[in-house]
């Protein structure tokens, strides 16, 4: 495949002339897509893409998988319940019961089950408002680079400037404090945290909450350290405030284990699952409660579509499927190893790169933001989909499907190879 796909784009007329100009990823990749199944997609004039993007992690187990469709499937054919907001349904119990019986039990885990408006921003909503109706405080502590979603209350504890731009009125009570590794080692990173909590002239207000993602996905790739997230816990406990674990993008298996927090021990008070919950691409999302603070009042917090009981027939068959042996787990952390591996051996051969990543999310970071772009440019270009990340969009973030095959992989950062030596060769960097 050339390079004259991107010169010469190939987007139906009708989305130039009709759809916002918001949109974004079909900007990227110019080219009309019509069919997808496990790690490929197949665009209008045949050519196959293997997808490195999986729907920003909404599609752990690939596309179209065979396995979750079949049972999606067999229920629209007998005509089961679709549309039900948080009314009582077989599909809704059966997924409850998977989730209690594969995942929740078998960690030691005690959740109460919210289902908030099928996206990742609105489980964060449902968090904040409820630790501040809680404790009756209003500050949350974020952190720098972090991203939890796009409506007011997330975009508050959002640390990107484009996306808090968008608000058009002020963010306010939150205050962003450095993520694991943001002064590279050179300061201890909970010393301005502790000191400003607890000194009577720190100016910090006590905090109903703190929010954290244990990779930031969005901001970059930044992976916190096991014994960082359990200081934070301890930070948390000992002062009283509410420790909430955004696991949107991070959960469901991308790291190794299904919650991203498990390698460290942690046991969060709230944690905030959607994207790959649902396992087929379909909107769903879970705000997990620890039992004590679950205080809400019937329909305190509501959403027409908070009960998509299509999601819960294909989240219930994911979690059967995949969840309840170890089997797939250990596979997920031995190709997150192997897919680490292949990208360290390129940043052996370039020293303006490096990798950082768990799991089956994994980031090549360039001291030249603009070739990062360019890179996934000349990938899509020779048939793989990858994005940027980071504040300055300076990582290619890979997100490949959990369930892509050893070979695939191989392939996948072969192409990326090839994308990154053609960047080099031209010298090729996007203007920032």
């Amino acid at each position: 495949m050339s390079d004259s796909a991107l010169i010469t784009p190939t987007l139906p007329d009708v989305i130039e002339r009709r759809e916002s100009r918001v949109r974004s990823y079909c900007r990227n990749w110019p080219t009309t897509f019509v069919s997808a199944s496990g790690s490929w997609m197949v665009d209008n004039r045949a050519d196959r893409y293997l997808d490195f993007f999986s729907g920003a992690g909404a599609l752990n187990y690939g596309h179209n998988n065979p396995l979750l469709k079949a049972e999606l499937v067999d229920y629209l054919v007998s005509d089961g319940v679709l549309h039900g907001l948080d009314m009582a349904t077989a599909a809704k119990a059966e997924f409850l019961e998977e989730f209690e019986n594969t995942i929740l039990t078998p960690r030691g885990l005690d959740y109460k089950i919210q289902f908030p408006g099928p996206t990742g921003t609105n489980a964060v909503e449902a968090a904040l408002k409820l630790a501040r109706n809680i404790t009756g405080r209003e500050a949350i502590i974020s952190f720098t680079n972090a991203f939890h979603g796009m409506t007011l209350g997330s975009l508050a504890v959002t640390g990107n400037s484009m996306k808090r731009a968008g608000a058009g009125v002020p963010l306010v009570h939150s205050t962003p404090m450095p993520y694991d590794g943001y002064f590279d080692g050179a300061t201890e990173d909970f010393h301005w945290m502790e000191k400003a909590l607890d000194d009577e002239g720190g100016g910090l207000n006590r905090p109903a909450a703190v929010i954290v993602e244990t990779v930031q996905g969005e901001g970059g790739v930044n992976v916190a350290r096991a014994e960082w997230l359990r200081s934070l816990q301890k930070l948390c406990r000992d002062r009283e405030i509410l420790l909430i674990v955004d696991d949107v993008q991070m959960g469901c298996g991308r790291t190794g284990s299904f919650f991203s927090f498990e390698e460290a021990g942690i046991e969060p008070d709230i944690v905030t699952l959607s994207k790959s919950i649902s396992g087929y691409g379909l909107p769903m999302a879970l705000t997990l409660i620890r039992p004590h603070l679950d205080l809400w009042s019937p329909g305190e917090h509501n959403g027409t579509f908070r009960g998509n009981n299509a999601a819960f027939v294909t989240a219930r068959a994911a979690l059967e499927h995949f969840w309840r042996t170890d089997e797939f787990s250990t596979a997920v952390q031995r190709k997150g190893a192997l897919l680490h591996s292949l990208l360290s051996e390129l940043a052996h051969t370039d020293d303006k790169i490096s990798v950082r990543g768990r799991g089956m999310v994994q980031g090549i970071v360039f001291e030249e933001p603009g070739r990062a772009k360019e890179v996934c440019r000349h990938a899509f270009a020779r048939g793989v989909l990858a994005e940027t990340s980071g504040p300055k969009d300076e990582v290619v973030k890979l997100l490949p499907a959990l369930t892509m095959s050893d070979e695939q992989l191989h392939m996948g950062v072969s192409i990326i190879a090839s994308a990154m030596t053609e960047t080099a060769k031209t010298g090729e960097v996007t203007a920032q």
